[in-house]
């Protein structure tokens, strides 16, 4: 991709580690525990949250800690909310609320260099969506830009611990003392992602070819997003960190990775989609977690079963496959953790959307459009009675539905349903279903 000469320094590094942040330092002791994570300090001590990093493209992480953000004054919060910060829409696949909306903010762009971030947001968000189950539902997905003008370009510790740049959301390497963490204020996120439209999953990206990256996840968002991701903008496998991340924070689910020196886990069952303590027996005579999925072939390698080790334990807990995109980057969610994801983006999107508003009557001439994912079932009714001929149609007019001339309120109803085999839960099913109305003038 061209750039402009000033973009960043010419110095690139191949390097194999990313970051991902697993818990907030600020629950409990007996609820970290539970978790699997490491208790937190007590309430004297610094606030700090809890992070790993990668030791290898498919290594398993180590942990530290990282401070938390200083809040920012009011001053400096009307600041950002009066300097820059302009949204540009990437990927608008339906009304914001329907969709699942993606607030990419850029960091170490000057103001002469933010068409350079938007292209960097189309090529990352076109690499993360190339996973399953991103790759079958990016209709489901709003993504905008959010522009941060940096005064330097660039990001500190790029390429050596010595760099300092003056960035907007001050994105750094060597994190407390680890090269390949790349950590931003979450305060100053905050405020940039408030200004786009709707903002359910945060990803910052840092102008940088240096492979690092973090996430943050448990973040306490009044926006109301659902987790932070940090990545170098121009590295080739920085999208496997943001990817990972969104596990977390979409999907909920737990990473499936140990250490040899935790010892045996103890506490209750993880709440968590792919952990458990029981058996691949005691899950199928119990039917609970993943039973539904127990000994088909995962896209991951393998068959689903209970493999020991998870949640940072070497024993005690079990993970549905050997080794998921939850335990080493590079690897693809396995079918428990496509299912978890999936009923993530149904907690945002609706199966079913379109830019024709519903609050107000359409003519009878009038084109209707929706959208729906691939493995959606669609169909159309007028005044409740189904018109077959119809089905699948993405596009109608009420006119050729059959919706007469009459004088009278007529309505046309859309009703989808998603028929994915990526789902077996039938709570998660009962997400899978929509429909919308419009009333018809016919007068």
């Amino acid at each position: 991709m061209r750039r402009s000469a000033s973009r960043r320094s010419p110095i690139r590094t191949t390097v194999s580690v990313g970051v991902v942040v697993v818990a907030m330092a600020t629950a409990t002791a007996t609820a970290a525990a539970a978790q699997g994570a490491t208790p937190a300090p007590p309430p004297h001590a610094q606030r700090t949250q809890q992070v790993e990093y990668f030791t290898g493209d498919s290594g398993h992480p180590r942990h530290t800690r990282v401070p938390i953000s200083k809040p920012l004054s009011p001053s400096e919060r009307a600041a950002i909310a009066a300097g820059d910060g302009d949204v540009t829409p990437i990927v608008r696949s339906g009304p914001v609320g329907s969709k699942l909306d993606v607030a990419f903010i850029g960091d170490g762009y000057t103001a002469a260099q933010q068409e350079d971030f938007h292209a960097d947001v189309r090529a990352k968000w076109a690499k993360m969506t190339a996973v399953e189950p991103y790759a079958s539902y990016t209709g489901q997905f709003n993504v905008w830009a959010v522009d941060a003008v940096s005064h330097d370009f660039g990001v500190s510790g790029d390429p050596t611990k010595d760099v300092v740049r003056d960035t907007a959301l001050n994105s750094a390497f060597f994190c407390e003392g680890t090269e390949r963490l790349l950590c931003v204020d979450t305060d100053k996120v905050e405020s940039y992602a408030a200004k786009a439209p709707a903002a359910d999953l945060v990803v910052v990206l840092s102008n940088s070819t240096k492979y690092g990256g973090a996430g943050y996840n448990d973040i306490s968002s009044q926006v109301g997003y659902d987790g932070i991701a940090t990545a170098s903008s121009d590295n080739d496998r920085s999208d496997q960190i943001a990817v990972h991340e969104t596990g977390h924070s979409l999907g909920k689910l737990a990473d499936e990775y140990a250490y040899g020196e935790s010892g045996t886990y103890s506490g209750p069952e993880p709440a968590q989609a792919n952990l458990s303590t029981l058996s691949a027996d005691q899950m199928t005579a119990q039917r609970q977690k993943w039973y539904r999925w127990m000994g088909q072939e995962s896209p991951d390698g393998g068959a689903v079963g209970a493999f020991e080790g998870g949640g940072y334990y070497e024993h005690g807990l079990n993970r549905p496959t050997d080794n998921s995109i939850m335990r080493s980057l590079g690897r693809q969610f396995n079918l428990p953790g496509r299912e978890a994801m999936i009923a993530g983006f149904y907690r945002y999107a609706s199966v079913l959307s379109s830019l024709v508003a519903t609050d107000r009557a359409v003519p009878r001439g009038a084109r209707i459009r929706v959208t729906v994912p691939a493995s959606a079932r669609l169909r159309w009714y007028v005044d409740g009675r189904e018109r077959k001929a119809a089905r699948g149609r993405h596009t109608v007019v009420p006119r050729a539905l059959g919706v007469p001339a009459d004088g009278r309120s007529h309505t046309v109803t859309a009703k989808a349903v998603d028929r994915t085999g990526a789902v077996r839960d039938p709570a998660v099913r009962k997400l899978l279903s929509g429909s919308l109305t419009w009333r018809v003038a016919t007068y």
